[in-house]
């Protein structure tokens, strides 16, 4: 048997948003002339122990390991005897839908102390997250999550000073923009790209709705992307065109359809599986704006293998814990060039002798993907929000 890594750990528990319960007893003896005597009264709150004021505690749990990311201070271990492995298919509010590796589906409660735990994420539980939990002996088909088990591969924004962590555990991840209705936005795509790499998931570009225009017309945005590395698929959920491509690029992986709204994710995944049976809406012919008909990310099974996860649109998109200084990192085109630049610490926006801008006046870096890393660096949202 292996070494038993469970140990004690001094742990930080959220903010209690109520405030403390008014001490009824005291005031009533005081009415009734009783004595009060000086330590009935909460003064101070001590620097170690437990008592009404602190925020800390001791919690039994397993030191994190190297691989992967926690959404907890520490790994709690699963103490239930009927506990089993199980995936989150999609969390709707209070409830999380987990599936056991039987494919039996629970409707999931979280439990009380992994909420109580203080992080930086938004959600303690969200859709992919593989976890431990047991089912509820009077209600087979519902249950209590346990534990949540590290996660690799997870595409996550900045919400609130929050970590929103979209999906997690996944293989891949396709950005799917479209030809017409709404029109493409590369600027988003960057960012998403950037969030993609970040994680060390591989990020795929898909535009769909290429009936609607002449496909040469995407020929210089495809090609700067492939020119990079990156695999660009022209898909069209309407007519069936790309869709071969597209099965082959899913199957078997575990994969999330990601963009803004009203770019045809649903509709693409119902065309590649009809019994899906996604709910899908018209874009609007005003504004070219989905209606948002995905309000939450699920995690769906393919008849011809993998998962992929559909989520809701995006219109602002921050990637989570980006430092101004690293972003060139993740710029594929740019990176080349950061070794050419006279000051270690330049940021290729305002330096002199930077080799970066130097690039981009003589032609070696397209003009608009260095405007988007100016824009992520400075923190603006540019063609990132629905106008």
């Amino acid at each position: 048997m292996g070494k038993d890594r469970r140990k004690k750990y001094r742990v930080e528990f959220r903010k209690n948003r109520a405030p403390r319960t008014r001490d009824k007893d005291l005031t009533d003896r005081v009415l009734n002339e009783e004595e009060v005597l000086d330590d009935d009264l909460v003064r101070e709150e001590r620097v170690g122990g437990r008592n009404e004021l602190t925020r800390r505690g001791t919690v039994i749990g397993e030191e994190l390991s190297e691989e992967g990311e926690s959404p907890l201070p520490v790994v709690l271990p699963a103490r239930h005897p009927d506990s089993r492995l199980g995936r989150v298919i999609a969390v709707q509010g209070l409830i999380c839908l987990v599936e056991d590796e039987e494919g039996n589906s629970y409707r999931c409660v979280v439990r009380r102390l992994l909420k109580r735990l203080a992080t930086d994420q938004r959600h303690v539980v969200v859709t992919g997250d593989k976890v431990y939990f047991y089912p509820l002996p009077e209600n087979p088909s519902e249950g209590v999550i346990e534990t949540v088990l590290p996660r690799r591969g997870s595409i996550s924004r900045e919400s609130k000073g929050k970590q929103h962590v979209i999906v997690s555990n996944v293989d891949q991840v396709l950005i799917v923009s479209s030809a017409a209705m709404p029109r493409i936005k590369p600027h988003l795509i960057d960012r998403m790209i950037v969030a993609a790499e970040k994680s060390g998931v591989e990020p795929v570009i898909c535009i769909n709705k290429v009936d609607l225009v002449d496909r040469a017309d995407l020929m210089p945005l495809v090609g700067l992307y492939s020119q990079l590395g990156y695999r660009v698929l022209l898909v069209s959920a309407l007519s069936g065109f790309g869709l071969s491509a597209l099965i082959r690029t899913l199957k078997d992986r575990v994969s999330v359809l990601a963009g803004q709204s009203g770019v045809g994710k649903s509709s693409l995944l119902n065309a590649l599986d009809p019994d899906l049976k996604i709910p899908t809406a018209p874009v609007s012919e005003d504004t070219e704006k989905g209606r948002h008909t995905t309000t939450t990310a699920r995690l769906y099974r393919f008849r011809f293998g993998g998962y992929v996860a559909d989520t809701p649109g995006i219109r602002h998109f921050q990637p989570w814990d980006l430092e101004p200084e690293e972003v060139a990192n993740y710029f594929r085109d740019l990176r080349p060039y950061v070794n050419r630049c006279k000051f270690p610490n330049c940021l290729h926006i305002q330096e002199t002798e930077c080799g970066v801008k130097d690039a981009v006046a003589d032609g070696w870096i397209d003009e608009r993907r260095y405007e988007s890393y100016c824009h992520l660096v400075l923190d603006e949202e540019v063609e990132t929000e629905e106008e």
